[in-house]
């Protein structure tokens, strides 16, 4: 009885220590951090998307989608998406951009150019080649769920795919798995629709600007989609961040970096004294990555 006691008491102590130990808050942490705690995201790689409100900063993952994401990157060289609206606004969901003629009878849609405008379905990738930094938490749609390169993403132990967290990028398309070439983007203003993953091919996500995502007024159309022409916002100039001198630099903290490990750890079990029950559990959608501006 007596080791009994001990044990619990100990058992309470320590539960006791880990309540009273201060939880640092994410910006402490990132005050924190050293530059090797960050990753320096490829110019190459970064979409810059302006709209009335300001300027949508978006990150391609070409290990994960490369055919398409060749295609997204000629479509904004050729200067495809300039003169092009926000199509779509559907609550909870999705926000959509392109060519709103795509699928109008009668109507000509807008040249894409020189880009490849059938690309086989790019869903999932083999795990092998690369670094996939896990959640220690159970996922309900794969195996196990983490990060590759910053980006929420989950695998079935072989095969690996980035998930429909909220900011993600994908491709629209109809219903032949290769109809989707790139020249319509959606991005997930809504709670995660992880049912998505593996349905449709992801190929980056937002860095920075998705209140101007969010912002947009809802659609009244079927869908989200708008019913009348004055209903879509334009968008302004969009170019890689490559061909822009002007564009800052960005980076991402390291997912395999004991500051992220922290942060991870903080929405797991939140300790101040707001919490009267902490959850013990994340799921993958609910971590994001931060992200800063730097010098170029």
């Amino acid at each position: 009885m007596r080791v009994l006691s001990v044990l619990l008491g100990i058992t309470l102590a320590a539960t006791f220590a880990h309540a009273a130990t201060p939880q640092r808050s994410t910006d402490e942490i990132i005050k924190g951090t050293t530059a090797a705690d960050w990753r320096r995201v490829d110019p190459k790689n970064v979409m810059l998307m302006d709209l009335p409100l300001g300027t949508v900063v978006i990150e391609l993952a070409p290990q994960f989608a490369p055919a398409h994401v060749r295609n997204i990157e000629t479509l904004t060289r050729d200067k495809y998406w300039d003169g092009l609206w926000i199509i779509r606004s559907h609550d909870n969901y999705v926000v959509q951009w392109g060519d709103p003629s795509e699928d109008l009878p009668g109507e000509v849609r807008k040249s894409t150019g020189s880009v490849t405008n059938k690309i086989p379905p790019e869903y999932e990738r083999p795990l092998k080649g690369l670094k996939f930094d896990a959640l220690k938490d159970a996922d309900g749609w794969a195996r196990k769920a983490g990060f590759v390169d910053g980006f929420q993403a989950a695998s079935d132990g072989t095969s690996a795919w980035l998930t429909h967290c909220y900011g993600a990028i994908g491709v629209g398309r109809g219903n032949p798995p290769d109809s989707g070439d790139g020249s319509s983007l959606y991005v997930v203003i809504g709670q995660a629709p992880r049912n998505l993953d593996r349905n449709i091919t992801v190929v980056g996500r937002v860095l920075k600007g998705m209140e101007y995502i969010s912002a947009m007024p809802r659609g009244t159309g079927p869908l989200g989609f708008y019913e009348k022409p004055e209903q879509r916002t334009p968008l302004g100039p969009v170019r890689m961040a490559s061909d822009d001198p002007s564009a800052p630099g960005y980076e991402v903290m390291r997912t395999d970096s004991k500051a992220f490990a922290e942060i991870a750890e903080g929405r797991r079990n939140r300790s101040d004294t707001w919490y009267v029950r902490p959850a013990g559990y994340t799921n993958i959608c609910n971590i994001s990555v931060p992200m800063r501006t730097v010098a170029k």
